[in-house]
């Protein structure tokens, strides 16, 4: 037997008990003839003592060893608070070496981070014994397990669906597997399970997940790993779209709550916003809601004013306290406006009653008063300007707002704020090509059905889309399908499709 327990179980109740420990060197000490070694395992580390007449030869540090022994009361003066293990040590009889190492590696677990990434990927297998690392495989494992539990509550049944299939592009390049029995034709890995989950409901099944794997040959991005990624997959039949969320809220919340307790995060039902509101009171579709400046709409207020800059153009505005900020931060504000492609940043400040600011002189004495009124500027703030055409302004809204909630340090700590953004636009005017198109997914039910592709302005139209947002990074996003072939060939003739 390597072991009879886990290096971080030891505890005072089993001194003068006779144990056995499996783990690697995580340290060692020589103490004039007393050897001390932090011995680790997956659960943590405890201290073993080699005493006199017991040299251990060809340990270490990241070797592979079992040692036998009795439990002892660390002296006073050596007890470690930092370690769950640290009022005991044991005092080593027997060792057996199950896995020497060389001197010199090429890195120190403890330090794999500030390696370089080449290096660590190479010896992958020492760069996971990092506690960081360690530790986040070990939680993605019990995510992942309550996510299954939470979903199971729920009545879904967990399906695996085909890793081999026929390619069905969903936005990216397919990863494309050679046949040997069928020479010149290739297997495609999904990108996604959608139509075996669609299957799945035409067959009788009523709710179904999976934590599917997903393949898609595109360049990595910042939050998620190139080519394979994981996602926690599910349909439900003869739902609505509130139905569909509501589980996604129930599970998201309990999940967060079990593993993030000493954050706050936004209890179910989560926020709706609308794709409308979204763009204009946080200038994304990915609103980060820890951040309390909002956006508003300036363009009818300017309509009035004799400022030529504004003239026939969208206006937005946000107020920010920036009571205590220099001139510095004024002239990071222009530089950083200047750096997306804005051609200035306008702004009045409030101090002692009086707008200063370079578009002070352009308003009357009813326009100071109405714009105080509208915008809910108070002493010492300052309300900023953005103006630029209709297909950009609300985004570089967003990112004057972003900026000023991390430059001046206003978003909420230690929180997860989530949020549904809804009421997409089933369809927009295709930049390149000026043609109708659709916005995302073309395959969801429009709002209002055949009616309103039949009558309403194709722009007008809502579709039953759906994005769950936290701290402004898209979680998840899904659609109401259309089930109606009538429908489709309409929605579809409007893009262009025949």
């Amino acid at each position: 037997m390597y072991r009879s327990m886990r290096c971080n179980a030891l505890r005072p109740e089993h001194i003068g008990q006779t144990v056995s420990l499996a783990g690697w060197v995580d340290a060692i000490r020589d103490h004039g003839g007393v050897l001390f070694l932090d011995l680790r395992d997956e659960t943590g580390i405890t201290q073993v003592v080699f005493h006199e007449g017991l040299s251990p030869e060809g340990i270490n540090r990241e070797a592979v060893i079992t040692v036998t022994g009795k439990v002892v009361a660390r002296d006073a003066e050596t007890v470690n608070a930092k370690l769950a293990t640290g009022l005991v040590e044991v005092h080593v009889a027997e060792y057996e070496l199950l896995g020497p190492c060389r001197q010199m590696l090429p890195f120190t677990p403890s330090d794999s981070m500030e390696t370089r990434e080449e290096v660590r990927l190479k010896y992958r297998y020492l760069d996971l014994r990092n506690p960081d690392l360690h530790s986040k495989i070990i939680l993605r494992s019990k995510v992942i397990s309550a996510l299954r539990r939470h979903m199971e509550e729920l009545g879904f049944l967990d399906m695996q669906t085909p890793i081999l299939t026929a390619s069905s592009p969903e936005g990216a390049r397919d990863f494309l597997v050679p046949s040997r029995k069928h020479k010149g034709k290739f297997y495609a890995l999904p990108q996604a399970p959608q139509q075996f989950k669609q299957l799945l409901m035409v067959s009788g099944f009523d709710r179904y997940y999976q934590v599917a794997p997903c393949f898609r040959d595109e360049d990595a991005r910042q939050d998620r790993s190139p080519g394979e990624f994981y996602q926690l997959d599910y349909e439900m039949a003869f739902a609505t779209q509130d139905e569909v969320l509501a589980v996604c809220e129930q599970v998201i919340s309990k999940t967060f709550a079990e593993f993030a307790p000493d954050k706050v995060s936004s209890a179910a039902p989560f926020e709706r916003i609308t794709y409308a509101d979204a763009m204009l009171k946080y200038g994304s579709d990915k609103p980060d809601l820890r951040n309390p400046l909002t956006i508003m709409d300036l363009t009818d207020f300017f309509a009035k004013v004799e400022f030529k800059a504004f003239k026939g153009r969208p206006v937005r505005g946000i107020v920010a306290d920036c009571s205590g900020c220099s001139k510095k931060f004024f002239e990071d504000s222009l530089k950083f406006a200047l750096s997306i492609g804005m051609k200035g940043l306008g702004y009045l400040t409030l101090k002692e009653g009086q707008f200063k600011g370079p578009i002070d002189k352009f308003l009357t004495d009813d326009q100071r008063k109405e714009i105080t009124e509208l915008s809910g500027i108070k002493e010492g703030e300052t309300l900023f300007f953005i103006c630029d055409g209709a297909r950009v302004v609300d985004t570089m809204a967003g990112q004057i707002r972003t900026w000023l909630g991390e430059t001046l340090d206003i978003l909420e700590k230690d929180a997860f704020r989530f949020c549904f953004v809804v009421d997409f636009p089933m369809y927009e005017i295709n930049a390149e090509t000026g043609k109708m198109d659709f916005t995302h997914n073309p395959f969801s039910m429009p709002q209002g059905g055949l009616e309103a592709l039949n009558t309403k302005d194709p722009l007008e139209i809502l579709a039953y889309q759906y994005d769950l947002v936290c701290n402004g990074i898209e979680l998840a996003s899904g659609a109401v399908r259309n089930h109606n072939p009538e429908i489709m060939k309409k929605a579809f003739a409007i893009a262009g499709y025949t």
